[in-house]
């Protein structure tokens, strides 16, 4: 870090009740005046109220101390509150949901964007201008008013732009590719205080560098993004026990491999608690779950999904669905800080081998920890290039390896020695790569950081960090670092 790397935690008053601009010839003092006189909106810090409350993110297991935090009311906040950052040398993290930082906002400032949350639909050009701290449901919805969708994941409760940023993988993603390739335009504050507007033919290079490198080289204030015409889908979820659950893991890669690409399923195994808020049938047990989304009409959603029917599922529906209900089909549990342990890879295929791998290692027998073991198919045009290139690559592999357990921190190293387990296991059968989205806290090492991109992609990301952002100011990330050639 270059420059000032600390700020004394100044709240609204000094211990002996002298005001944050009376205590200005302490250097702490005199940062916490000049932000809130740049910014509109509220700046923290740890002695004040709700401090914690607005950094605080989705999984606990990264746990982030930052110097001060920044709830901008919009652009100009954003814009004073990194021009200071970097006339100081303080890093930078952006946050909306909580769901999206993976590394440990200390000892800087932290942008929380949840103020900023507008989403607005252009229903005859079928583009949606999403501001940064807007949820995907919120997008999902309001492109629903008008017989749209979106390219959204499994989970409504996200933020849509770091979702869409790092990717986004969803139900959709078949037939309509990444979310990132449905981007239009960015509107992006540099590490300098600018703010630009990216698109294919405004600072091109940037347009690509962001839509798969994230918050590494600035604050996104909003983006625009294409839509996509749909009222309704067909599609749910299926749960299989005992030796149904075998046979289904077994039929799934032959199956899947001939589905049009119209459909795109999931297949995971669940081990679930004995607890309410579980069906009955499920609790205590370990279920085999299918998820499937056909963009077509139910009778031929049903021809479709006959062979996994046909073994007899203990729980679950497929039927006709309004787009706006899509997010029932994953149905991720309610939005709650839990400590999750999380893994990730990409396979090439599923063989004979690597299924018996994985009954063998995550099946009914198998000694694991609460948790999802999951497989989400890919192909379709989610292995054709974007129409606008972006830096989302890898897109030759068959499915998606996810792995998610949550533990009390006591229990950190069991949980992932035995997702390394795994991992061992099936590396004759993995790419090798990731993709920017499911790297987690135990994924940030460099070598890590360069997986979730291909050799060429990774060169040109570093390149660009180089020139737009030497200080490595957005390092409080997946960081993209500027020295790593």
């Amino acid at each position: 870090m270059s420059g000032r790397s600390t700020i004394k935690a100044a709240g609204a008053a000094t211990e002996g009740g002298a005001s944050a601009a009376q205590a200005a010839d302490d250097p702490g003092d005199h940062f916490a005046t000049r932000l809130r006189s740049a910014v509109k909106g509220a700046v923290l810090f740890p002695r004040d109220p709700g401090f914690t409350a607005e950094h605080a993110g989705f999984n606990p297991v990264v746990r982030h101390t930052p110097e001060a935090v920044v709830v901008p009311d919009d652009a100009d906040d954003i814009r004073a509150a990194v021009r200071l950052a970097s006339l100081l040398g303080l890093p930078v993290a952006v946050q909306a949901t909580g769901h999206g930082i993976s590394a440990a906002a200390d000892g800087g400032m932290l942008i929380n964007t949840r103020r900023l949350g507008s989403v607005t639909i252009d229903p005859v050009k079928r583009v949606a201008r999403v501001a940064a701290g807007a949820r995907m449901r919120e997008v999902v919805e309001a492109a629903a008013a008008h017989g749209l969708a979106t390219v959204n994941g499994s989970s409504l409760d996200v933020g849509a732009v770091g979702y869409t940023l790092g990717g986004g993988l969803g139900p959709l993603g078949r037939k309509h590719g990444y979310a990132a390739d449905q981007v239009r335009s960015i509107d992006l504050v540099t590490p300098d205080g600018r703010l630009l507007r990216l698109s294919p033919d405004q600072h091109e290079d940037l347009f690509w560098a962001v839509r798969g490198g994230k918050s590494n080289f600035g604050v996104v204030t909003s983006m625009e993004i294409g839509l996509v015409t749909l009222a309704t889908l067909y599609g749910g979820a299926l749960f299989f026990l005992g030796e149904a659950a075998d046979r289904v893991v077994r039929a799934y890669p032959a199956w899947a491999a001939e589905l049009p690409e119209e459909m795109t399923t999931t297949l995971a195994f669940m081990r679930l608690p004995e607890a309410p808020t579980v069906p009955p049938p499920l609790q205590g047990r370990v279920a085999v779950r299918l998820t499937a989304a056909y963009l077509g009409g139910e009778e031929e959603g049903e021809r479709l999904l006959a062979p996994m029917l046909a073994a007899e599922p203990t729980l679950g529906s497929m039927g006709a669905l309004p787009y706006e209900k899509i997010g029932t089909i994953a149905n991720d549990p309610p939005v709650a800080p839990l400590p999750v342990f999380e893994r990730t890879g990409l396979l090439r295929a599923l063989d004979d081998a690597a299924v018996e791998r994985l009954l063998a290692l995550a099946g009914p027998d198998a000694e694991l920890p609460f948790g999802v073991i999951e497989l989400r198919q890919l192909g379709g045009a989610l292995a054709r290039p974007a129409a606008v290139p972006n830096a989302i690559g890898h897109r030759d592999a068959g499915f998606l390896l996810f792995m998610a357990n949550p533990a009390p921190a006591d229990q950190a190293g069991v949980v992932k020695g035995l997702q390394q387990n795994l991992m061992d296991a099936l590396e004759p059968h993995l790419t090798g790569g990731m993709l920017p989205n499911f790297m987690s806290s135990s994924d940030l090492a460099p070598e890590q950081v360069r997986a979730a991109y291909t050799p060429a992609d990774h060169q040109r990301l570093t390149r660009l960090k180089q020139l737009h952002d030497p200080g490595n100011l957005f390092r409080v990330n997946h960081n993209i670092r500027p020295d790593d050639v």
